[in-house]
C-alpha cells in the first residue's frame, strides 16, 4: 500500500491506520504487506529507513548483528582520571561541542545518536563512535558545529523528565512535532525476539518444540540459538574500555529525576536496577510463552519449559556448576538458606551439634540456623572479624572441631563490602568433616564465582542483585547431596507418583520446585546472566574496584566522615557516619540532590555493633555508575560540612 499525504503534509489517517492494522497483525515468519510511500516523501531523512525496515520487522537475522569485536572504541586512561566521568563516552568526546550545546541537561557520555528505543528514547544500540549508524536531523550538530535550540519545539508537552530527547530546530506546532516523532520512531525492534529460526540450529527443546528461540545450541551451551536480543550496546567494549555512561543508557530507570535531579543509583546493594534487554524478556514471555510448565503437550508449555530450562542452563554455567541438577530456582538467598535448613539441617542434625556462622552475615544466614539451634539444642559459634571487619582465620581455625557439623558465611559483606577468603574457608571446614553453605547475594555481581572451585556444599545468590527480578533466585547444590536431602515443600511438580500409601519425589531439582514456580522472572533472570557475560565478569570487576578507590579517596578527604569497614579487600560498598549528622539526615540530604543511598542497620546489626555503630550511610556501587555520580555524592557531604563546620 502507499501512504497519502494531504495537503497540510500529515499522512492519511486511514493510511496510517491500515499501516497499523498490518504490521501488528503479522504472526511471526510472516511479513507484512509492501508498503510504499508516495513520491513526495521518499527523500525524508528516515522514511525510507521506515519502510525498509518494517518489512524486516521480527525476521532479522542473527548473523546481520554487528558483531561486537568490530566495534571501534576509544581506548580508557590507564590510570583514574583527574576530572569527572571516569566513564567519560567517547562517542561524545568525538562529536565535539554540539553535544553539550543540544543536551545541556546530559551528562557525560551522553550519545545523541544512539539509536531510539520503541518509546522514543535514545538508548545507544549499535554505537560506532567514528561512524554512528543511526541518524540526527541536525546536520550543523551532526559535523560538530553548534546547534540552534528551541526547546519548546521537540514534544513539548512531554515530562521534564524526558528532556533528553532531541530538540527540533523548527517553529513550534503540533505538525512539527508530529514530523519529528515519525522521523524517529524505532522500526527495527532490535529488542525483540526473532522468529523464527534459520532452520539450521541444533537445539535442545527440553519439551517437543523443535526451534524454540531460546533453546541453547549443543555446540556451544553458553550460547542461545535464534536471534535473542543481542546486546548490542557493548559496542564500547573490546579491550580494556569500559564506559560505563554507555551502559547506564541500558537501565530506563537511571532515566529519571528524583527532585528536578538525575538520579544517582548508590543503593545496588539493596538491589540493582534492570537492564531494557531483561525487562523485555519477561513482557516477550507474556506475550508469547505465558504457560505453565513441564506438562500439556502444546506448543506454549513448550516454550514456557524450554525458555525456564535454559534459565537454569545459564546459571550452571554462570557458576560453573557440573549440572543443570545442581540449579534450584528459589524466591532468593534468603529462601535457599532456609531451604537447606530445614531439608539438610533440620533432618541430620543432633544436640550438640555445632554451625559456625562469622560475625559479617547478614540476618538471613544468622536467624535460620539460630531457630535451628534452638529447635534442636544445637551451639552456634561466631568467627571474629579484626578492626577492619576482616576475618579472623586463626580464630575461626580453633573453633573448628569434631562437632562442627556447617559453616555458613558470606562471600562478601552486605554491610561493609569485605571480601571474604572463602575459598580457604571452605577447605578448613572441608578438612574438618563439615559442610559449607556460601552466602553469594553481594559477590555475584561483582566478581566471578566458581563454584568448582570454591567447592562449596551449597551457594545461594538473589537474581535482584544480579541485575534481575525480584522474587528469583537460585540455590546451588551439589548433586548427591540435594538427592539425600527431604523435599522442601510439599505438591505439584516435584512427585513422580502419587498413592494415598506411598509418594515417590523426583530428584533435585524438581523435588525443590513444588507448585507453579516463578518462570516468567526466572527467565529474566537468565536475560540479566546474558547480560552480566557479555559485558564480562571480570571488566564489572575491574571498574568497581576503581570507582570504590576512586570513592573512597575523596570520602576519606571530608573532615568528620569515619568509614566503617576498611578491609584491604572489599568489593563495592562503603559504610560512613558524618559527624554532627544522624545518619537519616544525611540520606536525606543526599536524596534532595538525586543520590539514592541506604541509612540503617541493613539487616547486619551483628557486624555494625562490632564496629561500635548501630546504624550507617551505606553508598554501593555498580557497573553504571560514574565519578560523575560520585561528584555529586561527594559534593553533597562538602555541602552538609560547610553547614555545621
Amino acid at each position: 500500500m502507499s501512504i497519502n499525504i494531504n495537503n497540510d503534509g500529515l499522512p492519511n489517517i486511514d493510511d496510517l491506520q491500515l499501516l497499523a492494522n498490518e504490521l501488528f497483525k503479522t504472526l511471526p515468519n510472516e511479513f507484512p504487506k509492501e508498503v510504499s510511500l508516495s513520491p513526495d516523501h521518499k527523500e525524508h531523512p528516515r522514511a525510507t529507513k521506515i519502510a525498509e525496515t518494517l518489512l524486516n520487522a521480527g525476521n532479522l537475522s542473527r548473523n546481520n548483528a554487528t558483531p561486537l569485536q568490530s566495534q571501534n572504541v576509544a581506548t580508557t586512561p590507564s590510570g583514574l582520571p583527574a576530572f569527572s566521568g571516569f566513564g567519560a563516552s567517547p562517542t561524545v568526546a568525538n562529536y565535539g561541542s554540539g553535544a553539550s550545546a543540544l543536551y545541556p541537561n546530559a551528562g557525560a557520555g551522553f550519545d545523541p545518536q544512539g539509536e531510539v528505543s520503541p518509546l522514543g528514547i535514545p538508548h545507544g544500540n549499535n554505537v560506532n563512535v567514528n561512524n554512528p549508524q543511526t541518524g540526527f536531523h541536525d546536520t550543523n550538530f551532526k559535523n560538530g558545529g553548534t546547534a540552534q535550540l528551541n526547546e519548546e519545539t521537540f514534544f513539548s508537552k512531554l515530562p521534564l523528565n524526558n528532556q533528553y530527547l532531541p530538540f527540533q530546530t523548527e517553529s513550534s506546532s503540533f505538525e512539527t512535532e508530529l514530523k519529528a516523532a515519525l522521523a524517529f520512531v524505532d522500526t527495527q525492534f532490535t529488542k525483540r525476539i526473532d522468529f523464527p529460526l534459520n532452520g539450521n540450529e541444533t537445539t535442545n527443546s527440553y519439551y517437543f518444540l523443535e526451534q524454540n528461540p531460546f533453546a541453547l545450541d549443543q555446540r556451544n551451551p553458553n550460547l542461545q540459538v535464534g536471534n535473542t536480543f543481542e546486546l548490542q550496546e557493548f559496542s564500547l567494549l573490546t579491550g580494556s574500555h569500559f564506559d560505563a555512561n554507555l551502559i547506564k543508557k541500558d537501565f530506563p530507570i537511571l532515566r529519571e529525576t528524583v527532585n528536578g535531579k538525575p538520579l544517582v543509583w548508590f543503593d545496588n546493594a539493596a538491589t540493582t536496577q534492570k537492564p531494557q534487554s531483561v525487562i523485555d524478556r519477561i513482557a516477550y514471555f507474556y506475550e508469547h510463552e505465558n504457560s505453565n510448565i513441564h506438562r500439556a503437550a502444546h506448543e506454549l508449555a513448550a516454550r514456557a519449559s524450554d525458555a525456564y530450562e535454559a534459565a537454569r542452563e545459564k546459571v550452571k554455567a554462570f557458576l560453573n556448576a557440573s549440572s543443570v541438577n545442581e540449579i534450584v530456582f528459589v524466591r532468593g538467598a534468603t529462601e535457599g538458606i532456609n531451604l537447606v535448613a530445614q531439608s539438610w539441617g533440620d533432618h541430620n542434625l543432633v544436640a550438640g551439634d555445632e554451625i559456625i556462622v562469622s560475625n559479617l552475615e547478614h540476618h538471613a544466614n544468622i536467624v535460620p540456623w539460630k531457630r535451628l539451634a534452638d529447635k534442636k539444642g544445637l551451639k552456634l559459634r561466631v568467627i571474629p572479624v579484626d578492626d577492619d571487619g576482616q576475618i579472623l582465620l586463626d580464630e575461626y581455625a580453633k573453633l573448628l572441631n569434631s562437632k562442627t557439623r556447617l559453616v555458613a558465611f558470606t562471600q562478601v559483606s552486605n554491610a561493609l563490602g569485605t571480601v571474604t577468603p572463602a575459598k580457604r574457608m571452605v577447605e578448613m571446614a572441608h578438612a574438618a568433616g563439615a559442610k559449607v553453605l556460601i552466602d553469594g547475594a553481594q559477590s555475584v555481581s561483582h566478581m566471578k564465582v566458581d563454584v568448582q572451585d570454591l567447592n562449596p556444599d551449597w551457594l545461594v545468590f538473589s537474581g535482584h542483585k544480579l541485575f534481575g527480578p525480584t522474587g528469583i533466585g537460585a540455590l546451588y547444590g551439589k548433586e548427591d547431596l540435594l538427592n539425600e536431602m527431604e523435599p522442601y515443600q510439599a505438591g505439584g511438580n516435584m512427585i513422580q507418583d502419587v498413592t494415598f500409601e506411598e509418594i515417590k519425589y523426583h530428584k533435585a531439582p524438581n523435588r525443590f520446585e513444588a507448585g507453579t514456580g516463578n518462570i516468567a522472572d526466572a527467565i529474566g533472570l537468565g536475560a540479566a546472566i546474558d547480560y552480566v557475560t557479555k559485558l564480562g565478569i571480570d571488566a564489572i570487576g575491574q571498574y568497581e574496584h576503581q570507582l570504590l578507590e576512586y570513592a573512597t579517596k575523596l570520602l576519606k578527604e571530608i573532615p568528620g566522615v569515619r568509614l566503617i569497614g576498611t578491609a584491604a579487600n572489599k568489593a563495592s560498598v562503603l559504610s560512613f557516619n558524618l559527624q554532627g549528622y544522624t545518619n537519616d539526615q544525611v540520606g536525606q540530604a543526599l536524596n534532595k540532590e538525586g543520590v539514592a543511598v541506604r541509612t540503617g542497620h541493613h539487616c547486619a546489626q551483628p557486624i555494625l555493633r562490632r564496629m561500635g555503630v548501630e546504624t550507617t550511610v551505606r553508598p554501593s556501587l555498580a557497573f553504571y555508575n560514574t565519578t560523575q555520580d560520585v561528584d555529586t555524592f561527594i559534593k553533597t557531604l562538602w555541602e552538609l560540612k560547610k553547614v555545621r563546620f
